[in-house]
């Protein structure tokens, strides 16, 4: 039997046709193939199998689906949509196909006709269906129906926000810009980044250009998103912001996906969250949140090159294009062409004093092992801040990192302490810190305080349980150092080092032969190649040895302290079952 005229032309739109019309046996290969490269979120090869397995099963709904959500987090609508439609004329219903008809009604205006499809069916969700259907009756001309929508869903527990948050855009949208700025006055309701600016604008509107100015400074400060420098800078000149974060109901879709998709980003699958963000940015192109945002969650999913094709679509004359540009970076990056990233961020460099672009500079040297670089990036940055802030702690951070990995231990120290100032509890500064200090022989006291202090704060990072095994180590403290790095081992059992340390504090107590057992499964787990040599000549020859040929104090067991440290009791381990040790 020949495949009907509709799949003809979805087999087209897809990019694939059968090499014969004849009726095909289902394929199995391609299916299965599909489904790989869904969960290894390749999208092209995922649409590249779907359609080939439609070709021989043209009505299957799971296919037909794969096939639309591939090209929806391609950012192709133009095949998402003939495959939505296809799906409607044979009768089947699914949520992506209901994201797609939706944002094509909304984007052509054809408001009424969404709200029939909604009537019929057509279904996302309770929210955004909600949502969408009261932006839609405000683009057919029912602003009254419109407001009842937004405040039939503000009312709804869990969904207030939204509700108010859409209510106060749509408001503005027909410039009533007074109930508007009620409702995003109010100190209850919390808003994104956009609602921010949205709010700004509104006042502008309102003649209320200080306020304007109030209320940007104190969300974003200064010197730190350029598009609100542009906008400060614009109201200090004494012009009038136009309000244009939603411009009529078409942008008010686009701004449902957008918000849908802020709220499940971290909390949902990236794929998911992906196909609202794509909406969005389909839906209105310049909407620049979205397209950084889809661009963030391919690169999530190791999507790199649609990342980068998905960055590049910001005009580089758009404030944002710096982000962008970092994104691009972090990719290249992560492709693994670390010198272009470099390059390019140097090139962005140039050309701004922006803290987000000499710590994405800074953070890309630092990886890349070019510390003193990385310090001297980071004191640029560093150098912009007027009034230190809790939020800074992770940069003093970066700088101190940098800093001790070029042994410039007093400026290093400074950093991870005006760190701390800023971020009293944060466990990865309070470990790096004490440890650093353990290594150098200096405050044991308060090294170990800060160290017992991060595994309290974090008892599950393997690592930081393993700083403080190492530090008792260090100290000459082996029996004490032996159950903690037990646990550290289980927390970690694949880490190299953490198993190499375990095989050390073995060895530290005369159990030599779980020693051996242990460094031979540390070089297993992909050690550096320097660290795989050490490794190797304590089997050969063992530990002791090895540390006088490297010229360092011998192992020296210290007396217990009258208050040994441990760890509580539910923290206990138990390890695989070594081998028998005969002592030798």
């Amino acid at each position: 039997m020949p495949l009907p005229r509709p799949l003809i032309a979805l087999c087209l739109a897809l990019g694939a046709l059968p090499h014969s019309l004849a009726a095909a046996e289902p394929d199995a290969g391609a299916y299965l193939a599909a489904r790989s490269a869904v969960i290894a979120a390749d999208y092209e090869d995922a649409v590249t199998w779907f359609t080939r397995a439609i070709i021989s099963d043209p009505t299957n709904i799971m296919l037909l689906e794969g096939a639309l959500v591939g090209q929806i987090s391609l950012g192709q609508f133009d095949p998402a949509i003939t495959i939505a439609e296809q799906m409607k004329r044979s009768g089947l219903k699914t949520r992506s196909q209901a994201i797609v008809l939706a944002a094509e009604d909304a984007k052509r205006g054809a408001f009424e006709g969404y709200l029939s499809g909604l009537k019929a069916g057509e279904v996302i969700n309770p929210a955004v269906d909600a949502l969408n259907a009261a932006w839609a009756e405000l683009g057919a001309g029912r602003m009254s129906d419109a407001l009842a929508g937004f405040d039939k869903i503000a009312a709804t527990k869990g969904l207030e926000a939204f509700g108010l948050y859409h209510k106060a855009l749509a408001l503005a949208a027909v410039g009533d810009f007074e109930n508007a700025d009620k409702i995003l006055s109010d100190p209850k309701l919390q808003v994104m980044r956009r609602g921010v600016i949205a709010r700004a604008e509104i006042l502008s509107q309102l003649e209320r250009k200080d306020d304007a100015i109030k209320v940007l400074e104190e969300n974003f400060g200064t010197g730190q998103d350029p598009m609100v420098d542009l906008i400060i800078a614009d109201l200090k000149a004494g012009k009038t912001l136009s309000f244009d974060v939603v411009r009529n109901a078409t942008d008010g879709f686009a701004e449902v996906f957008y918000t849908v998709a802020a709220a499940m980003n971290g909390q949902a699958a990236n794929s998911e969250t992906l196909v609202y963000s794509r909406t969005a940015a389909y839906l209105r192109p310049d909407h620049i949140d979205a397209i950084l945002m889809s661009g963030a969650l391919l690169q999530a999913q190791k999507q790199y090159d649609l990342a980068i094709a998905a960055y590049k679509t910001v005009p580089a004359d758009n404030p944002a294009h710096y982000a962008a540009v970092i994104g691009i970076a972090e990719a290249t990056e992560a492709k693994g062409d670390a010198v272009q990233a470099i390059k390019d961020l140097k090139e962005l460099a140039k050309g701004t004093d922006l803290i987000v672009v000499n710590v994405a500079l800074g953070d890309a040297l630092r990886r890349n092992e070019q510390f003193a670089e990385a310090a001297a990036t980071y004191d640029k940055a560093i150098a912009q801040i007027t009034e230190p802030e809790p939020r800074y702690w992770g940069l003093y951070y970066s700088r101190g990192i940098a800093n001790e990995r070029t042994k410039n231990f007093d400026k290093a120290d400074a950093d991870f302490r005006a760190a701390l100032k800023l971020n009293p509890d944060q466990p990865q500064v309070l470990n790096y810190l004490g440890y650093s200090m353990v290594e150098r022989n200096i405050n044991l006291d308060e090294a170990l305080a800060m160290i017992q202090k991060a595994v309290s704060l974090e008892p599950q990072s393997g690592y930081i349980v393993d700083s403080l095994s190492w530090a008792l180590f260090t100290l000459g403290r082996y029996q004490e150092a032996l159950p903690i790095q037990e646990h550290a081992s289980l927390l970690e059992p694949v880490e190299p080092t953490v198993t190499d340390h375990l095989g050390d504090v073995y060895w530290a107590v005369g159990r030599t032969r779980e020693a051996s057992y242990q460094w031979q499964r540390a070089l297993s787990y992909d050690p550096t190649e320097e660290q795989a040599k050490r490794i190797q000549r304590k089997i050969e020859i063992g530990l002791d040895a090895v540390l006088k040929e490297e010229g360092a104090k011998p192992l020296q067991a210290v007396a217990p302290p009258e208050n040994p440290i441990v760890l509580p009791a539910d923290e206990g381990v138990s390890e695989e079952e070594p081998p028998a040790d005969d002592g030798n």
